[in-house]
């Protein structure tokens, strides 16, 4: 799935990808803690997978991301941004 950058002016850098596990999950160093279930894109803004868990210390957390790409490998040391919630609360 692929999106205009236009559409989403609202767009956080989620953090870089750190490394893919044996599990083929991708590990992200997370600049601010997402929310379980946040859509994750590349810097195409293709989706790339969704934030399942955090783990690691809370002064320093990690987003374990269930990829939903065929090749997660090809997203190491890459920056991985959020997907704004398309869903606003009032």
């Amino acid at each position: 799935m692929f999106f205009e950058r236009e559409e989403f002016p609202g767009l956080q850098k989620l953090g870089r990808v750190r490394v893919l596990t044996p599990s083929k999950n991708i590990i992200v160093k997370t600049e601010k803690t997402p929310k379980i279930g946040s859509e994750v894109v590349d810097e195409n803004l293709k989706v790339v997978g969704k934030v399942f868990d955090i783990i690691g210390p809370v002064s320093a957390p990690y987003a374990v991301v269930k990829p939903t790409v065929s090749e997660p490998a090809k997203l190491v040391n890459k920056p991985v941004y959020l997907l704004p919630s398309k869903t606003k609360r009032s």
